[in-house]
């Protein structure tokens, strides 16, 4: 059996992030070494208190959580608190956690454990690319030492979920976006909503979930950050982005992808726009096997499965 691949998971803890740390720390494939948090879906502050009580609701209370970056590089915090709530994980109610964040903030810590693994550490980044950028400019060396990224990030065939042409973790942070699609990393998967919105849980899924009562911790979130898009918000589905972009680290044929050079634009009417302008050296996932990545998620965190 194969050894699990040890992976930074830079978060900005919402909904969907919530359930991609769960897939993360039940998946026997994946050895979580640490979270870093961004501001994205809510503040940085309360997403690095999310994640914390998300791991400590798991039962991960070993893996550190490091607080990044605050804002985009040169601009203002947007967030989508009307799609997480205003505390970032709907009407989830978790215990807050009394552990301490990491010494180090989140760009510190990416650099340090890629220069302590070098070779070895897959960074999956499921909010905007702001903290993966400042790394990027405090250690130009990071491409050789990590030997895979995977963003979830961008519309590439497909409208925006922001704007007409923008998904959200591009649009927030464009120019960071633009810097990391530039970078010559080895491998850099971009996990878009071209895939990500066709794998979604459904109502019977959070029915599920709320008719058991011994469901394990990873199963028994979704009961709780379920709550917001399919009671509050009334929704019939819930798109698994975060989720899939992190089972796509350690199961990469569960998307087919195209190798592209991706241009974002950062100003006018597009900003936030992912284009491709050729062939490249970015992996673009523009297909998936849904049964199967919904096999995945529904296995891995206890998710009573059925008849579907």
């Amino acid at each position: 059996m194969a050894s699990p691949t040890p992976i930074i998971l830079d978060v900005d803890t919402g909904t969907d992030d919530a359930l991609a740390l769960a897939y993360a720390v039940a998946s026997a494939d994946i050895e979580l070494v640490a979270v870093t948090t961004v501001a994205g879906n809510v503040d940085v502050e309360r997403v690095t208190a999310n994640s914390l009580a998300v791991l400590d609701w798991l039962g991960a209370t070993q893996v550190p959580v490091h607080r990044g970056a605050s804002r985009p590089l040169v601009r203002a915090h947007r967030d989508a608190s009307a799609y997480h709530g205003e505390s970032g994980l709907g009407s989830a109610k978790l215990p807050r956690s009394e552990r301490q964040i990491g010494f180090d903030r989140g760009p510190a810590a990416i650099i340090r454990l890629a220069r302590e693994r070098p070779g070895e550490l897959t960074l999956v980044a499921v909010g905007p690319l702001t903290n993966l950028a400042i790394a990027l400019n405090v250690e130009p060396r990071l491409p050789d030492l990590l030997p895979s990224v995977v963003i979830m990030g961008g519309a590439f065939h497909v409208p925006g979920n922001v704007t007409p042409a923008a998904e959200f973790n591009i649009y927030v942070d464009p120019e960071a976006a633009a810097q990391v699609f530039a970078t010559p990393f080895s491998r850099l998967v971009a996990v878009g909503l071209d895939v990500t919105e066709r794998v979604a849980l459904t109502r019977d899924d959070w029915d599920a979930a709320n008719g058991q009562d011994n469901l394990p911790p990873t199963a028994a979130l979704l009961r709780e950050v379920g709550r917001f898009a399919f009671s509050h918000l009334g929704n019939d589905d819930f798109a698994l982005h975060d989720p899939l972009a992190t089972a796509v680290a350690v199961t990469p044929e569960l998307v087919r992808s195209e190798l592209a050079t991706v241009v974002v634009d950062t100003d006018g009417d597009d900003e936030g726009r992912t284009r491709i302008v050729g062939p490249g050296r970015v992996l673009v996932a523009v297909d998936v096997d849904q049964a199967a990545a919904l096999q995945s998620f529904r296995s891995t965190i206890g998710l009573p499965t059925g008849d579907r």
